[in-house]
């Protein structure tokens, strides 16, 4: 039977990062199914990723994109696969477990507790008895992207991009990933930008929850780069162009 939460974990050339034994032991402790998208790898994340299907019991798939398409179309391929199993919840979560899977019970309790919420997305927010680990110059960059974010989306957002979101299983969740996302770097704030175009603006920032993560580290290997950084910039103009 499909767990309640179907989580989909993007992979594209993650042999290095991959800790098969984290997802495998989150299997008892969660009602959780993961879903990797495997987004053209040309290394061995294809055969880690067949041995850890092998080895979970069912909760653990694998849908295998025949060339690289980016996070963003791999996310929303993934989670419209996720929609099929009938969940009450969907999400995706970044396959190097910066945001540790033992942070899931927390993103659920939110849903437990308040009914009307359907999104529930991690946010780095480094305070005191939290441990936040990146480098100043990804925490500035971030606070000037996220500030420039929230005035175009017009609600007050702290951190878009952090790869740790959940979603209850709605139609309204359903139509923002049925159409490819236009931008491979920031489809985030087009997830945003789209359940706010679909359910209003004042109805969007009751039903969207931002949960500071008790711990998140960045880890080694980061595709993310200085021209993909200015093509973010770039995007994020595009997407609200008048």
């Amino acid at each position: 039977m499909p767990a309640s939460l179907q989580l989909v974990v993007p992979c594209y050339n993650e042999a290095d990062r991959l800790t098969p034994e984290a997802y495998l032991e989150r299997l008892g402790h969660a009602d959780v199914d993961f879903l990797f998208v495997d987004d053209g790898s040309r290394d061995a994340t294809p055969a880690i990723l067949a041995d850890m299907a092998r080895r979970g019991g069912g909760h653990i798939a694998v849908l295998t994109l025949n060339r690289n398409v980016g996070k963003a179309a791999a996310v929303q391929r993934g989670v419209l696969a996720a929609f099929e199993r009938q969940p009450e919840f969907v999400g995706f979560w970044d396959a190097d477990l910066a945001a540790p899977l033992s942070a899931i019970p927390d993103f659920m309790e939110v849903f437990k507790a308040r009914p009307e919420i359907e999104i529930v997305m991690g946010a780095r927010v480094k305070l005191l008895g939290r441990d936040i680990k990146r480098s100043l110059i990804r925490h500035y960059c971030g606070r000037i992207f996220a500030t420039t974010a929230s005035f175009a989306l017009g609600i007050e957002v702290y951190d878009t991009q952090c790869g740790a979101k959940i979603f209850r299983a709605t139609d309204p969740v359903q139509r923002i990933f049925s159409a490819p996302f236009r931008s491979k770097w920031i489809f985030d704030v087009e997830i945003l930008s789209r359940y706010i175009a679909a359910i209003g603006r004042p109805q969007s920032e009751a039903r969207i929850c931002e949960l500071p993560l008790q711990t998140w580290t960045a880890m080694p290997g980061s595709k993310l780069t200085a021209r993909q950084v200015v093509r973010a910039v770039w995007d994020l103009a595009q997407m609200f162009r008048p």
